[in-house]
């Protein structure tokens, strides 16, 4: 449910950050590489007769895509002109085939075992949102209640990466250090990438779930820059395929967040970067957790006399 808008909009309108009103869902249904790749992950899972339950659906549209490959539906959505146009817009497309319950995704639990659970509540570095807190009270009451084995996820997992940037935070002559959103598929003339990205973490969804996203890593950088944010990379991998192995994908928008400390590298400077925050904390707790140091700098001064050097 992620978009590059959506800073503006739950917190704009007094909404929790896990509810996106309606007026904003066109938005989602307009982010063709979103729809797409869930369009193909589900024609992957699901079949004629899969029992499929769809957590936080939205206005239905993946529970309308698990319809139309034959499954048996029902779409839990808690807010209301969302969920009155979800049972309406499902009911005219697939008829009886998706039933929607208005309650809440983290206390609902079906009657009868399921095959394939859909939850889309995902934000970049899974800020803000509540996928991991959604999903774990599921698997833990579904276990003891329905009981094992797990239903199929989708997404089935989630790979997440930073990387240190020199980001161009001026507008018009105007130096404003706010989180930026961009299009991973899109260049980024303001964007200097002064190392490659690396993994801080990746799990499966029936593994158990990470109650941190904390990372202590160490880039060499490539170029000289003056680190001055770090660049978030979510990729969430919505099915995975086995003949022939491989993945339906979906990287979300890079989220670039400004450091307070900016520090300068010349290339081959070992540049360590730090953080430390909870699943659907707010971006302000990734924030201000966040750090980078240059260990073999020793002061201001050599920085600038190395660079001369590299120069001349």
């Amino acid at each position: 449910m992620e978009h590059p808008d959506r800073e503006l909009t739950a917190e704009h309108l007094g909404f929790p950050a896990d509810v996106i009103p309606l007026q904003y869902q066109a938005l989602l249904l307009s982010d063709d590489r979103r729809m797409a790749a869930f369009a193909d992950a589900i024609a992957h899972a699901v079949r004629p007769g899969t029992r499929v339950l769809d957590l936080g659906c939205g206005t239905g549209v993946l529970s309308y895509f698990a319809a139309r490959q034959g499954g048996t539906v029902i779409a839990i959505e808690r807010e209301p002109r969302v969920f009155a146009t979800a049972e309406a817009a499902l009911r005219a497309s697939v008829g009886d085939a998706v039933t929607v319950l208005h309650a809440d995704a983290r206390d609902y639990l079906p009657e009868e075992p399921v095959d394939v659970v859909l939850c889309e509540m995902l934000h970049v570095g899974l800020l803000r949102e509540r996928q991991i807190e959604v999903i774990n009270s599921f698997k833990r009451r579904y276990l003891r209640h329905i009981g094992g084995p797990l239903p199929r996820f989708v997404p089935e997992a989630c790979v997440q990466a930073v990387q240190p940037v020199e980001q161009d935070f001026t507008y018009f002559g105007y130096t404003v250090p706010a989180p930026v959103f961009q299009l991973p598929e899109s260049l980024q003339p303001r964007t200097v990438e002064a190392a490659a990205p690396q993994v801080f973490q990746q799990f499966f969804y029936t593994d158990p779930l990470p109650h941190h996203c904390t990372g202590d890593l160490r880039f060499v950088a490539e170029r000289p820059a003056l680190v001055n944010a770090v660049r978030v990379v979510t990729k969430n991998l919505l099915s995975l395929l086995y003949e022939p192995p491989g993945s339906v994908d979906w990287t979300m928008n890079y989220l670039v967040v400004p450091l307070r400390e900016p520090v300068e590298v010349l290339t081959g400077d070992e540049v360590r970067i730090r953080f430390d925050y909870c699943p659907g904390d707010e971006i302000t707790v990734l924030a201000d957790s966040l750090t980078a140091s240059v260990p073999a700098h020793v002061d201001a001064s050599a920085t600038l006399r190395r660079r001369h050097a590299q120069v001349l």
